[in-house]
């Protein structure tokens, strides 16, 4: 028998369960502990509230975790209740699949002004994580400038401006929702250091601004290159390009203007006390197609500032970590004998979920080739005994069935779920049900 520790339950974690499975059938016993009191990582608090298809995945992932030899171990701090070194003594392979859930820092002056915050922060606060219940991002206007290029920054650009009735059918939870409906933001500026050309927004994404009742996009005609360099781009990045031309054609008569603004970075951040305004620099591309500034600069008026510029994984004490790639330090997934790390844990926050799946596999390939047929680890009644004797309260994935009952039960008129945002009440749902 094998005894396998995953630690982090988003896509990594059970597509490396399922590889698990595929690999030693009954053979394998599998634990995903995560430090929230339910499952799925970034389908729950990372996916747009209004992308309920893309949420749909985590049916797979339910019936991974409905079988015999795979448990969900949740309200579980690895580093707090149990260490890294514990949990090798346990099991024959520990497999960390934590993402990449921080934000990278927004390294300008005036960053840490009240208003500035990362989209791991903001995009928790309307997809009601836990940690950032309390957020409250100042939504007075008139300006908010979106620091990024890619499907993060559209995401954040969205639901800062759609109408309420937009979000039906959504899960985005009611308090943001009734921020959102009070928010006097007219202008959303998504900054760029570079061009059209180098954008990292994926059609269907870029299409959706484009349907908004209240909002329009705005591209500068004289920021796109000639229409025939498109045909050099990949199919999806021309069909993004395409939708940045019919935006620089629109009329911009709605009540709210999405501004594209391409050649720009950030260079420093101003107010008293609080953001103000953001200081831009112009870029220009050089030969090598980095972008480097002019010297040239202008001020956009902000009350908020949301920095879309990338993830880092958070380090483990006693795992070696790579501060310059943000993530686990690691060969192939390989991190140290018995200690392996998979998805973004590995990688960095790179690919899209189905990526983490081939991940997960190859990762269970390696771990394969180095356990054998296991060792005489005691695995999962010790971990039960060790978090007993610590007064630790886990939750399984039944505990998490009930959560998920009352989460529907309680959910507003169209909306799929209304959910828990503190752990508190997470862990209360589950008694209570």
């Amino acid at each position: 028998m094998r005894h396998i520790a995953i630690i982090g339950s988003g896509p990594a974690g059970y597509y490396t369960a399922e590889a698990a499975q595929k690999q030693w059938g009954e053979d394998v016993r599998v634990d995903i502990i995560d430090r929230l009191p339910v499952p799925f990582g970034l389908i729950r608090s990372g996916v747009a509230p209004d992308h309920q298809s893309i949420k749909n995945v985590a049916r797979r992932y339910e019936a991974v975790a409905l079988t015999d030899n795979v448990r969900f171990v949740g309200n579980i701090t690895v580093g707090q209740d149990i260490a890294v070194d514990e949990l090798l003594s346990l099991y024959d392979a520990v497999i960390l699949a934590t993402g990449a859930p921080a934000d990278r820092v927004l390294d300008i002056p005036g960053a840490d002004l009240p208003g500035v915050v990362g989209s791991a922060a903001f995009v928790g606060w309307y997809n009601g994580h836990p940690d950032f219940e309390g957020l409250a991002p100042p939504l007075h206007g008139p300006g908010a400038v979106v620091i990024g290029n890619g499907n993060v920054a559209l995401d954040v650009a969205r639901v800062l401006a759609k109408a309420e009735t937009e979000f039906d059918g959504s899960d985005i939870v009611n308090h943001a929702l009734e921020a959102l409906h009070d928010a006097h933001i007219d202008t959303i500026t998504l900054l760029g250091r570079r061009g059209p050309h180098q954008i990292a927004m994926t059609p269907k994404e870029l299409g959706e601004l484009g349907q908004l009742s209240r909002a329009t996009a705005v591209v500068d005609p004289a920021d796109l290159p000639p229409v025939e360099q498109d045909d050099a781009l990949e199919p999806g990045q021309r069909k993004s390009v395409t939708h940045l031309r019919s935006f620089a054609q629109a009329a911009a008569d709605k009540a709210i203007r999405i501004v594209f603004d391409f050649f720009a970075r950030p260079v420093a951040i101003e107010g008293d006390g609080r953001v103000e305004r953001v200081i831009v620099e112009r870029t220009h591309l050089n030969a090598d197609g980095r972008a480097e500034g002019t010297g040239e600069t202008y001020t956009i008026p902000a009350g908020l500032v949301v920095s879309c510029i990338g993830y880092r994984t958070p380090p483990i004490e006693g795992v070696p970590y790579d501060t310059r790639a943000g993530r686990f330090a690691n060969d192939e997934g390989r991190i140290a004998p018995g200690l392996y790390a998979v998805g973004w844990a590995a990688r960095g926050p790179s690919g899209t979920i189905g990526t983490n799946r081939p991940h997960g596999f190859a990762v269970i390939g390696k771990v394969a080739e180095d356990i054998g047929e296991g060792a005489d680890k005691p695995g999962r009644p010790a971990l039960d005994r060790l978090l007993a004797e610590r007064g630790a309260d886990p939750v399984t994935f039944r505990d998490w069935q009930r959560i998920d009952t009352a989460e529907i039960e309680r959910a507003r008129a169209g909306s799929p779920r209304e959910k828990f945002t503190s752990v508190e009440a997470l862990l209360d749902a589950r008694k209570e049900s």
